[in-house]
């Protein structure tokens, strides 16, 4: 067997399971890179983007995924483990897809970062409320400034 076996699955489907693949071409936070035949193991986290393959016969063909993991096997093996997977021979509708499911990523990250900021000042309040320090009993620091201990008035 020459080439590539490429797949690509969700939690639901299956939805590339092909061989003798030619190339893949992927996306990673680093940027674009290739892989062909013969590729060293590798590993790595996609955001939300196009994977692209030429298929044994040559023609070109597009997966928009929704982040997922890539790893290549032995140089022969390339498997993709993505949240979700929309197939297409539209690249330039899929690249529109990714940016509505970047955009929706981060929509997601922004509403995090601002429950997480919620939740530290929520516990730092609490934190000052448990370590301020009791007023004492007694008077209060009006009047000791008044009457000084020790009887500062003759």
């Amino acid at each position: 067997m020459s080439g590539l076996h490429l797949t690509i699955t969700t939690p639901m489907s299956l939805l590339v399971d092909e061989t003798g693949v030619q190339s893949v071409r992927a996306e990673d936070r680093s940027g674009c890179f290739g892989i062909l035949p013969g590729h060293t193991e590798f590993m790595t986290v996609l955001p939300a983007s196009v994977l692209r393959w030429r298929t044994a016969q040559g023609a070109l063909r597009f997966c928009a995924l929704r982040s997922g993991l890539l790893t290549v096997e032995n140089g022969t093996a390339v498997a993709v483990a993505c949240r979700e997977g929309v197939l297409g021979d539209d690249l330039h509708a899929l690249e529109a897809e990714v940016e509505t499911l970047r955009a929706a990523e981060d929509d997601a990250d922004r509403r995090e970062r601002v429950e997480q900021m919620r939740l530290h000042a929520s516990a730092v309040r609490q934190l000052m409320q448990t370590l301020r320090p009791q007023r004492p009993a007694g008077p209060t620091a009006a009047a000791f400034a008044r009457h000084p201990p020790g009887g500062g008035a003759s």
